[in-house]
């Protein structure tokens, strides 16, 4: 589904939400973006979209990290499939170590390694993952967080179209 920002400005809340949910599994992030509406542009309604998202805490963000497959394995939503697309032909070797990374890393940090999978490399994700064990908790948090707010952005992007003779 494909929408102008002035369409979503004027949905019903319900669906507003139900919408947001794909790019989003936090309801208290859905909830949060339907309530500053109306956004006008398109590039205000990212903006405000991606901020709220990287400001989530505590079990809103558990919920939103919730949404997210591991890196290499397979989803039933139609986005992270089309977003880790390039894993998907990924020789034995990167999916194993991406298994690895992924069981080392839920155990370092207690949650998902979460990327932006869209236009990367099975071997540039590894390379991330090995890179981000490193970091520490506070640093990993800000990466997450960081990741989130664009994943969350592309996949609006996709949603929210710009009409033709509008501004961004």
């Amino acid at each position: 589904m494909q929408l102008t920002t002035a369409r979503f400005d004027a949905m019903p809340e319900d669906e507003a939400v139900a919408l947001l949910l794909d790019c989003c599994s936090s309801r208290t992030w859905a909830h949060s973006v339907v309530a500053a509406r109306p956004f006008g542009s398109r590039t205000v309604l990212l903006n405000a979209a991606a901020a709220a998202a990287g400001n989530l805490d505590g079990d809103e963000l558990t919920d939103a990290l919730a949404g997210h497959p591991r890196i290499g394995e397979h989803s039933e939503h139609a986005a992270s499939r089309r977003e880790q697309s390039a894993v998907a032909t990924a020789d034995a070797d990167i999916l194993d170590r991406l298994a690895a990374g992924n069981r080392e890393y839920e155990e370092r940090f207690g949650h998902v390694y979460l990327v932006r999978a869209a236009g990367r490399t099975a071997p540039e994700l590894l390379e991330i993952l090995e890179r981000r064990l490193d970091n520490d908790p506070e640093s990993e948090k800000a990466e997450m967080r960081a990741a989130l707010a664009e994943i969350t952005r592309l996949r609006l992007e996709r949603i929210v179209i710009e009409t033709a003779g509008s501004r961004a």
